[in-house]
């Protein structure tokens, strides 16, 4: 990426979209402080990123993260992971497990609490994740191509919880290769090809060219009832 100037303010609901390999994943590493810029500076809550330190406030769902079956654990345990920041490594008190089980609870997901996350689908896998950021108690939640891996049904009931977690005050960063879905629901978009081709209020976005230009061919966006 270069010559990428934004800002993302509290209580925003930005989602980046682009072509694949155009730089989506590698800003948002560089915005959490995962990369370093070559040049330039990237700042998280107005500290440099690869400096910041206080990873509960952090709720970041990694690329793939719902098509991992690699956790022989339990639901349950992983939203545990979440209070980690808090306490480290050690024993968690009733008030902690009060948060996870609230957590698991927001996201739909109590009657799976003792479930292994092997054993479950896409979506609620995906739910399990965004549990255990909630865990966390975030303020902002980042999340790389949420929907990879998640049947049609799931994807609408995601971005409904995704949105009540907005209206709470939670400030939602998402790449998202789901075009149809990111303007239905984001307020703000940033369209990427190595550069920023656009930057506003997702109504605009629709209306400009900038998705033609920055995938290099026509498009056109599809309207869809829900």
């Amino acid at each position: 990426v270069e010559d990428i100037s934004l800002r993302i303010d509290r209580g925003e609901y930005v989602a980046v979209v682009g072509p694949n390999g155009s730089g989506k994943s590698t800003l948002l590493r560089l915005m959490l402080g995962l990369n370093r810029p070559d040049s330039g500076q990237a700042r998280l809550f107005g500290a440099p990123s690869h400096r910041f330190d206080d990873g509960s406030r952090i709720g970041y769902v990694a690329q793939h993260a719902s098509a991992s079956k690699e956790m022989p654990i339990t639901v349950r345990e992983v939203v545990k992971m979440g209070r980690f920041p808090h306490v480290g490594f050690g024993w968690l008190s009733d008030a902690d497990w009060e948060i996870v089980d609230e957590a698991l609870e927001t996201v739909g997901m109590s009657e799976f609490a003792n479930r292994r996350v092997t054993q479950l689908s896409g979506g609620q896998r995906q739910r399990a994740f965004i549990a255990r950021a909630l865990a966390s108690e975030a303020d902002l939640l980042v999340l790389d191509e949420p929907t990879v891996g998640v049947d049609a049904e799931s994807v609408d009931a995601f971005y409904d919880l995704l949105q009540a977690l907005h209206d709470e005050g939670i400030t939602v960063l998402l790449i998202e290769h789901d075009l149809s879905a990111v303007t239905e629901h984001a307020e703000r978009v940033v369209c990427l090809n190595r550069e920023v081709y656009f930057d506003g209020p997702t109504a605009e976005f629709v209306q400009s060219d900038a998705l033609s230009r920055a995938f290099g061919t026509a498009a056109t966006f599809v309207g869809t009832d829900r």
